[in-house]
């Protein structure tokens, strides 16, 4: 690394992050539309793009510990490149999760898109994970407690789809394998919204210095959707 002010890496490396976030949510996107449409050479664009996603996600990782090891930042910078780190990580995953969507392409269709209201709770999803994103840019706390708020929305919505398998399973035992499929891709989707929270979490953390991952209110949600 040459010599540079160390906010200009960090702003690189933040913009790097931004492009691979833009790039993992096209590709989940594009796995929705992937199973919408059973298009299967979409479908395989949305693997080969998460093989990118992958070695994008390598790429950055090793450039972040160069910089902790080269620069040896403090204070802020310093929490700002642990949360880039942990951002990725998050970004990796979500991206893993357009794959899974894919794997469960044969037992879906357009039909049971709309009869879950997948599009939209993918919608929902997606939005958090971009609003994230913002936050960690622009350094807003609201726009991240905004995020963390609409986690529930999601979860909501992925009991919803549950009750509506529990019910069809009781209906007609014959389509075992398509309810397993429609249980899966919600999961998933409420994954992504979980994973969108814990980068907001992230922001949270640079902006304030407060770990919240684990707070009270966490656990209790966690408690009560065991209940529900």
């Amino acid at each position: 690394m040459s010599e540079r002010p160390v906010h200009e890496y960090i702003k690189e490396l933040s913009v790097v992050l931004v492009h691979l976030s833009e790039k993992v949510l096209q590709n989940f996107d594009d796995s929705f539309r992937a199973v919408r449409h059973q298009d299967i050479q979409l479908a395989k664009q949305v693997r080969k793009v998460d093989d990118e996603i992958n070695v994008a996600e390598v790429h950055l990782e090793e450039q972040c510990l160069a910089f902790l090891a080269l620069q040896q930042p403090v204070a802020r910078d310093l929490r700002t490149i642990v949360t880039i780190v942990k951002i990725n990580d998050d970004l990796e995953r979500i991206g893993d999760l357009a794959v899974h969507i894919i794997e469960r392409m044969p037992d879906l269709g357009s039909e049971v898109m709309d009869r879950y209201d997948f599009d939209k709770m993918g919608q929902v999803a997606a939005s958090m994970v971009r609003k994230s994103i913002e936050a960690f840019v622009n350094r807003d706390k609201h726009l991240a407690d905004e995020v963390c708020k609409s986690d529930e929305q999601v979860d909501t919505m992925h009991r919803l789809v549950f009750r509506k398998v529990a019910e069809a399973m009781k209906r007609d035992g014959s389509s075992t394998e398509q309810l397993l499929a429609v249980l899966s891709v919600s999961r998933y989707v409420e994954r992504m919204a979980d994973h969108a929270t814990r980068i907001a979490q992230e922001v949270i953390y640079l902006v304030t210095g407060e770990i919240v991952r684990h707070s009270e209110d966490s656990f209790e949600k966690l408690i009560q959707s065991l209940r529900d």
